[in-house]
């Protein structure tokens, strides 16, 4: 079955406390959901730096990508379905969907 990342970009940030704890709680609801589908369910990001080609260190981001979620789905449109029901979405964020290429490992 095909693997898709679900890329979680922007975001506004919950006023009070209880607004995060009810939004987290939606978001954690959603990912159960997902049940055997998510392969890697959450991965929030802290911290970026960017390496330019000249090998010199920017710290800052390209994107405003926050996190990732790995699934499985039966096609990208199965996925983009998935991927409206996600509460990031209440808060303004943006969810990108990527099909995963498969690659043979190194030799």
């Amino acid at each position: 079955m095909p693997k898709y990342m679900l890329t979680y970009i922007g975001g506004n940030q919950p006023s009070t406390a209880e607004e995060g704890k009810a939004h987290f709680a939606k978001y954690m609801s959603w990912l159960r959901e997902l049940g055997d589908s998510a392969l890697s369910p959450a991965n929030p990001l802290k911290q970026s730096v960017l390496v330019n080609p000249d090998g010199s260190v920017t710290e800052e981001s390209a994107t405003n990508m926050s996190g990732f979620t790995l699934i499985t789905a039966d096609s990208l449109e199965a996925a983009v379905n998935v991927a409206k029901r996600c509460p990031v979405l209440e808060i303004g964020g943006q969810l990108e969907v990527s099909e995963i290429i498969d690659m043979p490992p190194p030799k």
